[in-house]
């Protein structure tokens, strides 16, 4: 009697198990071939918002690609985590952008035990002429540059990827069209500036290659280095308030994810103002008007012309 009653109980406690069990069969055979499919896909990690930019337009639909630094952030200080080891030990290929915005990468790939090959993209730059020689890391900040750099990234996923080599080579083509679009539309913008407005003051040394490359001269920066790491001292700030007035400097350009608090002290010393942010050492986060390269460059561009002029002249080369 007592085990007729409970029957249906063991019945109903079946069917709930078979019914599980055959969730979980489908819910594993569904996952199964995600991955499988996901396994196809080539892992590019990149370390700066640059690089990742430049290796997913060349990559496109082919793979997907990790980028190590987040948007916004300030790379000369950035401290690796263990889930970017992770990252690079699954990575088919890394991007390097290379010099002290991500000296740390040595260190990550050697503790990640990553067999991918490394690809360096400032080995392939030219060294600006008043560089002493030595490589500017911000190298991106010339859309030419930029050129090289999509060149070298497509040259590498061909050979971890030689099947893919026509769409790598058709990305490439495609972005460097609109670069080479951008380039053209920025000197443009900049031929608005009369040659003796031309001159840069920014948060630190990361705009020379946009300053070569379009005929601007920097008069100075707040934090005298490429890092923002470096600090200025109490006679260099004094020394380029000086220059500021003697040169008759209209605006300060702070940029983005640093302080900008030095910038105003120094721009209500030297009669000058603050103008509007630039994106100097990463790209910004979505929805911003730093979100992508092209529109990072159109951006600057624009803030630049609209504060050399005093707001006379306004351009957006996007």
């Amino acid at each position: 009697m007592r085990l007729a009653s409970r029957c249906p109980t063991l019945l109903k406690m079946r069917m709930i198990l078979s019914f599980f069990c055959v969730a979980f069969i489908l819910f594993s055979g569904c996952r199964g071939s995600g991955s499988e499919e996901s396994d196809d896909l080539l892992t590019v990690t990149a370390s700066t918002t640059q690089a990742a930019d430049f290796a997913a337009n060349v990559v496109g639909d082919r793979g997907e690609v990790d980028q190590i630094l987040s948007a916004n952030s300030d790379p000369h200080d950035y401290e690796p985590r263990p889930s970017d080891a992770q990252g690079l030990a699954a990575a088919d290929l890394v991007v390097s952008s290379g010099g002290e915005v991500d000296e740390w990468l040595d260190q990550l790939v050697e503790s990640s035990d990553s067999g991918a090959p490394v690809v360096s993209l400032i080995e392939s730059m030219p060294v600006r002429a008043d560089a002493g020689g030595a490589l500017d890391p911000h190298w991106w900040q010339n859309p030419q540059n930029a050129e090289i750099a999509v060149t070298l990234i497509a040259e590498e996923l061909i050979a971890v990827d030689p099947e893919g080599e026509e769409a790598y080579r058709e990305n490439a083509e495609a972005y460097i069209e609109r670069l080479a679009k951008l380039d053209r539309a920025v000197a443009g913008c900049i031929e608005r500036v009369p040659q003796d407005e031309r001159k840069l003051v920014t948060s630190h040394d990361a705009l020379g290659y946009y300053a070569d490359r379009y005929g601007i001269e920097v008069i100075g920066t707040v934090i005298p280095a490429r890092t923002t790491q470096a600090q200025a001292s109490a006679g260099e700030v004094a020394d380029l308030v000086g220059v500021i007035r003697s040169s008759e400097v209209r605006a300060i350009f702070p940029e983005a994810g640093v302080s900008g608090q030095l910038e105003q002290a120094v721009a209500d010393e030297a009669g000058a103002v603050v103008g509007g942010e630039l994106w100097a050492d990463a790209l910004g986060p979505q929805g911003s008007s730093g979100e992508t390269y092209l529109e990072a460059v159109a951006s600057n561009t624009q803030t630049i012309v609209e504060g050399l002029t005093g707001g006379a002249e306004t351009c957006d080369p996007g």
